[in-house]
Order: C-alpha cells, then sequence, then structure tokens
C-alpha cells in the first residue's frame, strides 16, 4: 500500500485520522535515524579500510558494528519505505483484475503482511529480552553485548507492524 489521500474512514474518525498521521510523522523520523545509523555504518567501513591498508594495523569492531548498524538501518526505515509506497510489488494479477478484486487482494496481502510483521515484532522483544537478561555478547574479537544490536531490530519492526496498521486504517491506494 502506498501513501495514499485520506480514507473516508479517517474523514469519520478524528482519532483514526491523527492515528495515521502520528505513524507517518514517526516512519518519517525513523527513516532519519536509518539514514544515521547508515552513514556510521559506511563510516566505520572507511575507517577500517583507512586503519588495515594505510596504517597497516588490524581492525577488530569495525565489520561487526557495520553489519549491526546496516542490518538496523534496514529494519529502522522499513516503515518509511511501506508509508511512501517504495516497497517493490508485482501487481500483474491485481491489475489485472481490478476493482473490488483488487482491493480483496490487497486486504489479504496486507493481512499476511501485518501478521508476518507482528510475529516478527514479537521474535525480536523476546530474543532482546532474552540477551538482556542473560547478558549475551558476540562471542568475537571485539565482543560487545548483543542487546544495543537486537533493539533497532525490535524497534524498527514494532514501527513497520505499527504502520502496516496505519495504511490498512488509511485504506490504500
Amino acid at each position: 500500500m502506498a501513501m495514499a489521500n485520506t480514507s473516508p474512514l479517517a474523514r469519520r474518525m478524528p482519532l483514526v485520522a491523527g492515528y495515521v498521521r502520528w505513524m507517518d510523522r514517526l516512519s518519517r523520523s525513523a527513516a532519519y535515524l536509518a539514514a544515521v545509523m547508515f552513514i556510521a555504518g559506511v563510516a566505520a567501513i572507511c575507517h577500517m579500510v583507512f586503519v588495515r591498508y594505510v596504517l597497516g594495523m588490524s581492525t577488530s569492531w569495525q565489520t561487526e558494528f557495520t553489519i549491526f548498524s546496516v542490518t538496523g538501518a534496514m529494519l529502522m526505515g522499513s516503515p518509511y519505505v511501506l508509508m511512501t509506497g517504495g516497497h517493490v510489488a508485482i501487481t500483474l494479477l491485481p491489475d489485472m483484475v481490478g476493482g473490488i478484486g483488487q482491493r480483496i487482494m490487497q486486504w489479504i496481502a496486507s493481512l499476511f503482511g501485518l501478521a508476518f510483521c507482528a510475529a516478527l515484532t514479537y521474535g525480536s522483544w523476546v530474543y532482546g529480552a532474552e540477551a538482556w537478561h542473560g547478558q549475551w555478547t558476540t562471542g568475537t574479537v571485539w565482543n560487545p553485548p548483543l542487546w544495543p544490536a537486537l533493539v533497532p531490530v525490535a524497534l524498527g519492526s514494532t514501527l513497520l507492524t505499527l504502520q502496516y496498521v496505519a495504511e490498512m486504517l488509511r485504506g490504500g491506494e
């Protein structure tokens, strides 16, 4: 679903319209945070290249930091991508069906997407809590605690789930 005009439901119910606007603002903010996380990952790789190939020293944290920051950026930016319709979609069959059939197919796809994101949200928060309580580390040379790397995954999947709800309330395209 792409960001569209206000749905009839949102026009009739100001609370729904408020939720959709709030989620849109939150998704934009998360996209800015995702951009910062991505830039941090790029900077870490540049630092690694400089230290390793210019100074001739070994590195210990840059690769792992980049994996965590770019993965977190992907999930933190996903609600914005859903909101703007920037995701890749194959619409051949819905476009051929058109009308009510297209709307039904969009709703079914949205429900599946919402269910998947809700399951991912639940699993990521459980995994993050286990990492926090178990004081898990990555087990690498750098060996940082694992939970800070899992927080953006849990937050991003939570925001994506909430944005799915907003898109369904918005009413689609």
